[in-house]
């Protein structure tokens, strides 16, 4: 009579290795969606997109238009370098520095410093334009916007109240928008360049800031509401 056979080691390690259950890979924590004022560069990113404009203007009074574009491009870039070795978020830098470059350049064109600020007067214009149409087709761009950027879907249009709060919030940035741009285009076309450059920065902080306030009212008011009609969830079993 043949002896029963024992599994060898490897064949032991093996079949123990078999019969384990597979332990499942812990899943990666999500990280949190980024509110809209970090990813538009929060106090940092309107600081960055400033400081070049202030430096524009103030060397621009002191001096000439020359001296006043390379400095204004050089702290462009240093900022740009500063947040890129703090490991921040560098889309914000890397606009600000290609918009300073495109309003050099259109100074430069323009053979006159007013020049560096038609590109900011016109980008004023644009958007409130879309920011209009958006209204009159009923597809608010400010919770457009907010939904893209978040992914939250497109629900809201169904709740009157909801879509009441973007259509608000995207009215009051129509203002600012339109405000800049008749303001700053009146300045400009008066050859009012130091006034002018003064001017944009005093209606840049103080109304987007009261923008931003309208804004975050609306979503949050547009996602109790959607809540409170969303359908219950059956409890578990």
């Amino acid at each position: 009579m043949s002896e029963p056979t024992t599994p060898q080691a490897g064949q032991s390690a093996e079949l123990e290795k078999t019969e384990s259950p597979a332990v499942e890979p812990a899943e990666d924590a999500v990280e949190p969606m980024p509110t809209m004022w970090e990813q538009m560069g929060g106090l940092v990113g309107f600081i960055s997109a400033s400081v070049p404009v202030a430096v524009f203007v103030f060397v621009n009074w002191a001096t000439s238009m020359w001296p006043a574009i390379w400095s204004a491009l050089g702290v462009a870039v240093l900022i740009g370098v500063w947040r890129l070795v703090r490991k921040e978020k560098m889309m914000p830098a890397i606009s600000g520095v290609m918009g300073v470059g495109i309003a050099a350049f259109i100074a430069y064109r323009v053979g006159e410093a007013k020049g560096f600020f038609l590109y900011g007067i016109w980008v004023s214009l644009i958007f409130g334009g879309l920011f209009l149409v958006s209204l009159l087709v009923r597809w608010p761009l400010v919770g457009v916007i907010w939904s893209g950027l978040n992914g939250h879907g497109f629900g809201w249009r169904e709740h009157p109240k909801a879509r009441f709060g973007y259509d608000l919030a995207t009215v009051f940035w129509t203002l600012v928008f339109a405000a800049r741009f008749v303001v700053q285009n009146w300045l400009y076309e008066g050859d009012q360049t130091t006034l002018l450059g003064i001017t944009r920065l005093a209606m840049g902080y103080p109304l987007t800031a009261i923008a931003l306030l309208v804004t975050v009212w609306a979503v949050r008011r547009a996602k109790r509401i959607e809540d409170e009609h969303a359908p219950a969830q059956p409890s578990p079993a």
